[in-house]
């Protein structure tokens, strides 16, 4: 019975050993004993194998070993020693066989293609890993470029939604600001007319009647002319102020203040300093409006007993302030509060904005509620010089 193994199992039996073999001369270093290959190469002898075989056999131990370790300074030292212990093991076979120098010349460049083979391959793959490095970065770039363009995508829908919601709320706002004109027009100011055209109409007929009676007829009349003048006058404060063009800011707001305190019992107390007469118009009655919807919004919902307004001039910046001490409402659920209170606040804040200014409330339940509007003195050079000592002036609304 032949109990000698297969060629095959041969040449795996003497790769391995050969694999082991190089393994441990390349961890040894540099002057690592060469025993080993010699005794490889008599081995390859005794099992029939030939130069080329051995070869092979290296080459394969050779990309296992340097190739997933590869750097450009080791790699090309581990090479130059690889190739050391090939020509050692293959001396054996060199020794035994005429015509080994021809052969160690082929198998040198053999071995020296290989080992250019192998560093090429090691430079591919580092290439391929950058790569698909990049890839992946590109990759993840447009991931999130697409998550950003979708958030902004949904941000402008919801923005188009509410301003079409908020369109609808200023129409029908300005419709019923048109049609509370228009009834108290025809309620009160006709109304009125008529009482005394009729009124005019008896004098004519009664003025040959007793003196003292056509007097107080007169008086009557006189008063229900006086009564329609405070109308007109009320109306036409109510549109636009002639006092905030003819006298200034300060006085508009004393004035709107007075009749304020009256209609509401909410007391009113105003700081300002006096130079802010010298800002443009748009600035001035941009403030006013802010003020005049500021306290509306203070009657109607703070359930407040006083406010306090302040505007003072810090660095070239206009600062006005508005506290009451109401019950406050919290400000991050603004967005789904009642519609006028909301149409208000947002009125306010575009009034701000379109003068470059900024424009924040202070609130929660059960506090008091600040609202601080800020803007810019003036759009030229020309600014307010800031007040290193502002000199304001204080007013009280009885």
């Amino acid at each position: 019975m032949n109990l000698t193994p297969p060629n095959n199992d041969k040449r795996v039996e003497l790769s391995r050993l050969y694999h082991s073999a190089l393994k441990t001369y390349l961890n040894q270093g540099v002057g690592a004993c060469m025993n080993s290959a010699r005794e490889l190469g008599s081995q390859a002898i005794s099992m029939g194998q030939e130069t080329l075989d051995l070869a092979r056999i290296h080459e394969i131990a050779l990309i296992s070993l340097v190739l997933p370790s590869y750097s450009a300074t080791t790699s090309n030292s581990m090479m130059g020693r690889a190739g050391l212990f090939f020509a050692e093991a293959i001396t054996p076979i060199e020794q035994t066989h005429r015509g080994a120098r021809e052969a160690n010349i082929r198998l040198s460049q053999v071995v020296k293609d290989l080992s250019e083979r192998t560093l090429e391959l090691a430079v591919s793959v580092e290439e391929l890993k950058q790569e698909i490095n990049q890839r992946q970065a590109v990759e993840q770039c447009l991931r999130e470029s697409q998550a950003t363009t979708n958030k902004l995508l949904e941000k402008s829908r919801q923005m188009q939604e509410e301003l079409r919601e908020l369109s609808h709320q200023l129409l029908t706002a300005q419709e019923e600001e048109r049609r509370k004109i228009s009834r108290e027009l025809h309620d009160v100011i006709a109304q009125t007319l008529t009482s005394i055209n009729v009124r005019l109409a008896a004098l004519k007929v009664e003025s040959t009647t007793n003196t003292q009676e056509l007097h107080e007829k007169i008086a009557v009349t006189q008063r229900l002319v006086e009564k329609s003048v405070d109308i007109v006058h009320r109306f036409a404060r109510e549109l636009r102020p002639s006092v905030l063009d003819d006298l200034g800011l300060i006085p508009a707001l004393l004035a709107y203040m007075k009749t304020y305190t009256e209609d509401t019992g909410v007391r009113v107390s105003l700081k300002a300093f006096a130079d802010i007469e010298l800002c443009d118009s748009d600035r001035r009655t941009a403030l006013y409006r802010i003020v005049q919807e500021a306290l509306t919004n203070v009657a109607r919902h703070a359930k407040a007993s006083r406010a306090d307004v302040s505007i003072q001039n810090y660095d070239g910046i206009i600062r006005m302030e508005i506290m009451d001490d109401g019950h406050g409402f919290e400000v991050a659920g603004t967005s789904t509060a009642k519609k006028t209170n909301r149409l208000g606040l947002l009125g306010m804040r575009e009034r701000v904005e379109m003068i470059g200014g900024t424009f924040c409330i202070e609130s929660g339940l059960g506090k008091p509620t600040t609202l601080r509007v800020e803007i810019p003195a003036s759009n030229s050079d020309d600014m307010l010089q800031p007040d290193l000592n502002p000199c304001s002036t204080s007013f009280q609304c009885p």
